[in-house]
C-alpha cells in the first residue's frame, strides 16, 4: 500500500472514533508545525521545501511512521503551489519540490477555516499584516452568498409551476 494510499485510508475512514480523532489531531499538530517550520526560515527555506521525501519529511517533523501523513501534508499544500506535485506516488526516495504561492497559500487557510495556521506568528516573515488583512477581505468578498428574494408572484423555485404563493410560500405562512 502507497503511503497515499494508506493516508487516505485513515483520513476518510472512522472504523474506530477515538483512534480516527487521535490521528486527525496528530495531523493537525505535523501540520502546524511543518507550516510553521516552512514560514519561520522564509525566503531562506529551500532546503525544507526541495529535497529526498524522507529526509524533508524528517526535517520538518514528520517521523519514519508519519510519512503517511508527510503525504497528507503534501496533498493540502498541493492546492497552493505554483507548479503540479505528484504526491500520490511519493515514495522514501521521491524527489519532492515545492514551490509555493504564499498569498494563494494564505487564501486556502482561510478557505479550509485553519485559523491555527492562518494565525501563526511565523506568517510576519512572509507576508505583512496589510496585505493578509487584503486577501482575508478578498476571501470574505469571494465567499458572499448572494440570494435573490423570491417575489410571491413568481415561479414557484420547487419546479411544481405554480406561483410561490399558492405552493412553498403557502407553507411558511
Amino acid at each position: 500500500m502507497t503511503y497515499f494510499e494508506s493516508w487516505t485510508k485513515h483520513s476518510e475512514t472512522v472504523e474506530n472514533e477515538e483512534e480516527y480523532k487521535a490521528y486527525i489531531a496528530k495531523y493537525y499538530e505535523l501540520e502546524k508545525n511543518a507550516y510553521d517550520a516552512i514560514l519561520s526560515k522564509y525566503p531562506d527555506n529551500e532546503d525544507l521545501l526541495n529535497g529526498k521525501a524522507s529526509e524533508l519529511a524528517e526535517k520538518l517533523g514528520f517521523t519514519k511512521e508519519n510519512m503517511e501523513i508527510f503525504v497528507g501534508f503534501l496533498e493540502g499544500v498541493g492546492s497552493s503551489l505554483t507548479e503540479e506535485y505528484d504526491y500520490k506516488s511519493v515514495t522514501d526516495d521521491s524527489e519532492v519540490s515545492l514551490k509555493i504561492d504564499y498569498e494563494k497559500l494564505y487564501y486556502n487557510m482561510r478557505d479550509a477555516k485553519a485559523e491555527w495556521l492562518y494565525s501563526l506568528k511565523s506568517w510576519d516573515n512572509v507576508l505583512t499584516a496589510e496585505k493578509r488583512e487584503e486577501i482575508t477581505k478578498q476571501y470574505r468578498t469571494d465567499n458572499i452568498v448572494h440570494v435573490e428574494k423570491i417575489g410571491r408572484n413568481d415561479p414557484c423555485p420547487c419546479g411544481s409551476g405554480k406561483k410561490y404563493k399558492k405552493c412553498c410560500g403557502k407553507k411558511e405562512q
